[in-house]
């Protein structure tokens, strides 16, 4: 009662004063994340993870092997047609017929051309390459926008072996259970293991970026027990306590105690802080920060100022995050 005495108090001087300020917008709120999800991105192209010989009429043969293809290699094209998929590349074997094609591969950043001629094994043109063109990961969801249900999560780009940025390759974000971690030591990061529970899903991917997997969340999806915050800028944080949301066995979602070490607003590569892992039952559990908790989002006095990105390889304990007001401007800058 006495904040709403207050309040029309307010009003009523401002209206002696001669009229009435128009109310400022309400601040955007915001659903925390904290559960992960899974996610399967496209390759664009198709990665040679490996080599087999091929058994044809001619023999047992490796035509890749024979032209100098290997595993790492990314085929994007044969003649000059991208081949985005493994139906495409399967598709654009069949059509040589069995003649000398032009393979480029993507090796390094640069573009290599091969010339491969494929054999046929019962009817299908091979050259001899274990393949595939999505690849499927786990990350944690940051926020979900409760007015619009977008979504944002990870807090960094997605990239292969060879670092160049992944897009979406099927739309459906799952919820993963987690099954098992492999716990951070000195040297080595650890990992999140988890499976993707196949009728859960948490909405729709559809923009990768370097801040992250962005998408709508389902409408279906049961708000009710997620905490709601505003975002807070980079300018609000400060060094000292705070705290992040992930997810490390099952489904169930805690908050865990982290200490901010480091405010960087400049870095320019989405670091803007240096984090220690200060739970106990975390540092049980997974050694600090492992991969898949990155997007876990992290509060600091009651507002969300950002998202955990990275870990320190010699120390587990030790990470980065990037400023939330990164990851929503980005989402928004299309």
């Amino acid at each position: 009662m006495r904040k709403l005495v207050f309040l029309l108090s307010g009003v009523l001087a401002l209206a002696l004063l001669g009229g009435v300020r128009p109310a400022e917008a309400a601040s955007p709120q915001y659903y925390l994340g904290g559960m992960t999800a899974g996610f399967s991105l496209s390759a664009n192209g198709v990665e040679v993870i490996g080599l087999k010989e091929v058994v044809s009429e001619g023999g047992v043969s490796c035509p890749a092997a024979d032209a100098g293809i290997r595993a790492g290699d990314k085929i994007v094209a044969v003649d000059g047609i991208h081949t985005r998929t493994v139906e495409e590349l399967g598709a654009a074997l069949g059509r040589c017929g069995g003649k000398c094609a032009e393979i480029t591969v993507r090796r390094g950043g640069a573009d290599v051309r091969f010339s491969v001629t494929p054999v046929s094994d019962q009817g299908t043109y091979k050259i001899g390459v274990l393949i595939r063109d999505e690849l499927s990961g786990i990350g944690t969801v940051t926020y979900i926008q409760k007015e619009t249900l977008r979504f944002a999560s990870l807090g960094h780009a997605v990239c292969d072996e060879a670092r160049e940025t992944l897009s979406v390759s099927s739309p459906d974000v799952y919820l993963c259970s987690i099954v098992g971690v492999n716990r951070g030591a000195r040297g080595k990061a650890g990992d999140l293991k988890g499976v993707f529970l196949s009728d859960r899903v948490l909405g729709r991917a559809d923009k990768v970026c370097a801040t992250g997997l962005y998408g709508t969340f389902s409408e279906t999806y049961d708000f009710s027990a997620l905490p709601t915050v505003e975002a807070a800028p980079l300018s609000a944080a400060t060094i000292g306590s705070a705290v992040i949301y992930s997810t490390v066995d099952g489904t169930e979602t805690r908050a865990y105690d982290v200490a901010i070490a480091k405010v960087d607003g400049r870095n320019k590569q989405n670091k803007h802080f240096v984090l220690k892992v200060t739970d106990e039952a975390l540092l049980r559990e997974t050694g600090g920060i492992v991969q898949g908790m990155s997007g876990s989002p992290i509060v600091q006095n009651g507002k969300l100022i950002g998202a955990v990105t990275h870990v320190f390889l010699n120390d587990p304990t030790r990470g980065y995050g990037i400023g939330i007001e990164a990851m929503i401007g980005n989402e928004k800058g299309g």
